[in-house]
């Protein structure tokens, strides 16, 4: 409840700040947007070069030899497993 009262005690205070403040918030908005915008298009860049060279990597070679190894492992892992289970099945009957 005091959280309630606190809010909109708050909320009060802060409307009639920005009645009397309103010239000096304006111009604190006027200088916070440009710099947002630098911001902003600095971080879509950055994202839009990342998203640029993950695709060229993508399309470029396919399988790469660490691939390739770690199939050849996981391949090896499923005939042994494979295996175990068989010979689990011939111990239970």
């Amino acid at each position: 409840m005091k959280t309630l009262i606190y809010g909109g005690i708050a909320a009060v205070l802060g409307i009639i700040g920005l009645v009397i403040w309103f010239e000096p918030f304006l111009n604190i908005i006027t200088g916070i947007i440009p710099i947002m915008l630098i911001l902003g298009g600095a971080l879509a860049l950055y994202i839009g070069y990342d998203e640029f060279q993950s695709a060229a990597e993508q399309k470029g070679s396919g399988f790469s030899e660490k691939s390739e190894e770690k199939i050849q492992g996981f391949e090896e892992e499923i005939t042994k497993l494979k295996e175990e289970i068989a010979d689990l099945k011939v111990d239970k009957s």
